[in-house]
């Protein structure tokens, strides 16, 4: 998957393309189930700094990368790449404060890892989940780009329910009803 880079050292803001969440309705899956993976990658640090021997680049200060819509911000992340001819990016760890936002969804964590080649994200840790009114909280969601199905559980990793919002490792959530005339 090749990608073209755009880099800015502006000092202060930053955007992902990573993608958030499904929650109750067809629009999150037609969001996230028809993103662009193959779309450019657009990154804005305070620090941005190429490490060409082990082929990464390491952003921190208020970091934003976006692509196709989706955006990401964090404090820091690690973007792996290969260089086959030009720069394809495999792969964005991120940490510090992860948010996620596409088409007025947003996805939360404490660290997000986009797998490009495999279109996965996962985020862990205090996850959460908003879209509208509706809120979904757990310890980690797997969101798939290709089908756009996300999955959420109450643990964050190795079965643990540390780092969750819920001690008890569980799943919690709000919905919207739809008023509905008696």
């Amino acid at each position: 998957m090749k990608l073209h880079l755009f880099f800015s050292l502006s000092a202060g803001s930053a955007v992902v393309a990573a993608s958030a969440l499904l929650l109750a309705g067809p629009a999150p899956a037609q969001v996230f189930g028809s993103h662009n993976s193959n779309a450019p990658v657009t990154f804005n640090a305070g620090r941005i700094e190429v490490q060409d021997r082990a082929d990464r680049v390491v952003l921190s200060g208020s970091v934003q990368v976006e692509q196709a819509g989706m955006v990401l911000n964090s404090a820091r992340m690690t973007v792996a790449y290969r260089n086959a001819g030009g720069i394809e990016i495999d792969r964005i760890d991120a940490s510090g404060g992860v948010t996620i936002r596409k088409a007025g969804d947003t996805a939360t964590g404490d660290v997000a890892i986009y797998d490009l080649n495999r279109r996965l994200i996962t985020l862990i840790g205090d996850v959460t989940l908003n879209q509208g009114s509706n809120r979904l909280s757990g310890g980690r969601v797997i969101i798939d780009l290709a089908s756009g199905r996300s999955t959420i559980d109450g643990r964050s990793t190795g079965g643990s329910s540390v780092g969750t919002q819920n001690s008890n490792g569980r799943v919690s959530g709000t919905f919207t009803v739809p008023q509905r005339k008696n």
